[in-house]
């Protein structure tokens, strides 16, 4: 494997996955032992089925719960991906993106914003490039290795100054500075970022920009909503820090209806520096990239699906021969194949019923790690969608078990005991 680590830990839950089911099969069995005997002669038989020698019971509980554990952690990843894409992205993005806008064209260019697209949104910042080379009172040079998750100490990143929080930023500890702030250098820093460094309130941070160091202090800690697609820069200064510098403005533009072809015909006529970003295609190429993760993993699940399947499959035919006999000799003591047929359908709903629980929470669990751990998403299952997806799965399951049962019924009883 390329990647030793990431395939070893992919084993390790597979082989805990199975220890765990194997574990509750054992437990079932133990359960059903100590039940006390249940008044009506099918269901006594069924709980009977669940302990007896040579029951399945603990390869029936590795097929089922595999099954569906699986079938609702596929649904929980799939409806969070889907959520993602519809309610987040969608609503709070911009329609354009537009990047070097001249300072001193800034009053030209909201006029003809609004000229163009009447009551359009516009949200526009200064834009700078820095790179942090110290924090803490240590310098980023001197570090034998970055600390993990530090992407944002390679190399250059945008910041930028503000009187006012900045639009997808929500103030999580410490104060933003006065309007008319004349002070020593001051940053609001993301929260996540400061975690990762150990800095927090109080400490130091050294950006150079344009080739300047620049020491400020950290006056606050923001929690940026990265999903807003909109301006969200790590590092914000105090306006009269980097109000001097040479910079230009970038801008982002929500219409109402508006053409965004037009809008970008009249901007680049008009100013041919700048650069302008379709939000709207970055979005649905974003929607086609999870689109084909959510494909990808539904593939995969299913592979792991089937071999459930195989495993439930294989466990009835290995009770095969002991059911067969337990058929023929209900049969002759009168009892007729619904019957039977009953008594299984009720063993293999008891067994259904505890797994649904065990699959729910560990589907869920499994579902859970993939969207807010790897993926760093929002959890947002379709809670109808995973209930009904893990009822037609144990449906689909107890159908299987049940299928495979019927043969048995037609074993004839004369020729069968003549075999015993």
């Amino acid at each position: 494997a390329r990647e030793p680590w990431f395939a070893a830990a992919m084993l390790g839950a597979v082989a805990a996955m199975l220890a765990l089911l194997t574990g509750i099969g054992l437990l079932v069995r133990r359960v059903a032992r100590r039940l006390p005997a249940p008044r009506r002669p099918l269901a006594r038989l069924a709980v009977a089925n669940l302990h007896r020698p040579g029951a399945q019971t603990s390869a029936l509980v590795v097929a089922l719960g595999l099954g569906l554990t699986l079938f609702v952690t596929l649904a929980a990843i799939q409806s969070s991906l889907s959520a993602e894409i519809r309610n987040t992205v969608p609503r709070t993005a911009p329609d354009q993106f537009v990047l070097d806008i001249p300072i001193a064209a800034r009053d030209r260019f909201l006029a003809l914003v609004g000229r163009e697209a009447p009551g359009a949104k516009v949200n526009m910042v200064p834009t700078l490039r820095g790179t942090i080379v110290a924090y803490g009172g240590q310098r980023v040079a001197d570090l034998k290795e970055l600390p993990e998750g530090a992407w944002f100490l390679r190399g250059e990143r945008g910041v930028t100054y503000s009187e006012a929080l900045p639009e997808g930023s929500e103030l999580v500890e410490g104060q933003w500075w006065p309007r008319d702030d004349a002070g020593p250098p001051l940053v609001s820093l993301d929260r996540e970022a400061a975690e990762v460094m150990g800095v927090g309130i109080g400490d130091t941070l050294t950006v150079s920009v344009l080739g300047r160091e620049i020491e400020a202090r950290i006056a606050s800690l923001r929690q940026v909503n990265w999903e807003t697609m909109g301006f969200n820069y790590i590092m914000v200064f105090s306006p009269n820090t980097l109000r001097s510098a040479p910079h230009s403005l970038s801008a982002t533009i929500t219409m109402k209806g508006a053409s965004e072809g037009a809008m970008t015909r009249t901007l680049l006529a008009a100013f041919p520096s700048v650069s302008i970003i379709a939000v709207g295609e970055v979005v649905a190429q974003v929607t086609v990239l999870l689109g084909q993760m959510s494909t990808a993993i539904v593939l995969a699940g299913s592979v792991a699906i089937l071999a459930g399947i195989a495993v439930l499959i294989g466990a009835i035919a290995a009770s095969r021969q002991a059911r067969a006999y337990d058929s023929v000799i209900l049969k002759t003591l009168g009892a007729t194949r619904w019957q039977i047929l009953g008594a299984q359908g009720i063993e293999y709903a008891l067994l259904a019923g505890v797994l649904a629980l065990v699959a729910l929470g560990l589907g869920l669990g499994a579902g859970w790690f993939v969207i807010v751990r790897i993926f760093d998403f929002h959890w947002a299952p379709d809670w109808l969608l995973v209930l009904s997806t893990l009822g037609a799965g144990a449906v689909l399951t107890l159908g299987i078990g049940l299928l495979g049962s019927i043969p048995l019924m037609s074993v004839r009883p004369a020729r069968a005991l003549r075999a015993l």
